[in-house]
């Protein structure tokens, strides 16, 4: 099969990955939205899981990795409920991971194991070690190919990064005792940079705080009412708002009415209505120096300056007055 990415361009990929590709899990996430709540308020917030997943494997296999880390690079998100990361908001799971708490169950039950092993490929061993995929995921402030892609896919998506400026970020790239670095101070600051936009001002913008709020409002009191169950996560964004407008519950149906593109909000700390602190998301890239690794902020003023702003941010929240 050939795959072509806005990214990465043009690839032939192996038929293990083709066949997983056009697997019912993968294809549902098509229907998921990265940004979860987001694309019910701003129609120009629709990035899917399912680009995001696709782009993972593509940057893995453009570094080197293995067929195996490419798989579990596909695989990665198979577990996202719909609306992503408004699952967390509704259970009050501060970790926001439950697509990972729920992972093994959703690949057990699904025909991954059964395609996986007609390639001679066992699924417990492929993606049941995370640990095992460098590429793949590393813990914050690292670079890897997850947290990379997101990033990247968002802020081209939504205006705040240019084609060129990828590519350029893209070639500085160099894999160093099996970890993703950089060659350039340049490219670490523009990437610390880039991912403060997704993670405070595209994450915290208070109309995306506003649509998670309301829905994970919306989904908590569908839930409490029996109106939906969790099995229900496991359909697709609209699948699940489909269930919701088909319920003749008077105050579900009031809330899922304030979720619109024409809501008016603003950043207010006295008289605010809705008060949100995300999850602490840090970058600090490895830098290649002569056969050596040093911190991006250990040589840069700039990465020290916009991780201490970051951090602030995080602490302080966000206070959303409704207009």
């Amino acid at each position: 099969m050939i795959i072509s990415d806005y990214l990465y361009g043009e690839f032939e990929i192996d038929d293990v990955l083709a066949e997983l590709l056009l697997s019912k899990p993968m294809q549902r996430l098509k229907g998921i939205h990265q940004g979860g709540a987001s694309y019910l308020v701003n129609s120009r917030w629709n990035v899917t899981r399912y680009e995001h997943s696709v782009g993972v494997m593509l940057l893995i296999k453009q570094l080197g990795g293995s067929l195996e880390e490419q798989i579990a690079g596909l695989l990665h998100d198979v577990s996202h409920t719909a609306f992503s990361h408004v699952i967390d908001f509704v259970l009050e799971n501060k970790a926001e991971d439950y697509h990972e708490e729920i992972f093994n169950e959703v690949i057990h039950k699904s025909e991954i194991p059964n395609i996986l092993k007609k390639y001679n490929l066992d699924y417990e061993q492929l993606l049941l070690n995370a640990a095992t995929w460098h590429l793949l995921e590393q813990p914050a402030p690292d670079l890897c190919a997850d947290r990379v892609d997101y990033t990247l896919r968002d802020m081209y998506t939504y205006g705040k990064a240019s084609f060129e400026e990828i590519q350029k970020f893209l070639d500085d790239i160099i894999i160093y005792q099996g970890k993703m670095c950089l060659k350039s101070i340049k490219s670490a600051e523009w990437f610390v940079k880039t991912y403060y936009q997704e993670v405070l001002d595209f994450f915290m913008d208070p109309l995306n705080i506003y649509a998670y709020h309301k829905l994970s409002q919306t989904l908590k009191l569908a839930l409490d009412k029996k109106i939906i169950t969790l099995a229900d996560f496991l359909k697709e964004d609209e699948e699940l708002i489909v269930l919701l407008k088909s319920s003749n519950d008077r105050q579900v149906q009031c809330l899922l009415k304030q979720l619109h593109p024409n809501v008016t909000v603003k950043v207010d700390q006295i008289e605010f209505d809705i008060y949100q602190k995300n999850k602490t998301r840090h970058i600090n890239p490895l830098l290649y120096d002569e056969n050596r690794l040093i911190r991006a902020s250990e040589v840069s003023e700039n990465v020290r300056k916009m991780n201490a702003a970051a951090e602030e941010k995080f602490q302080q929240g966000v206070f959303v007055k409704i207009i």
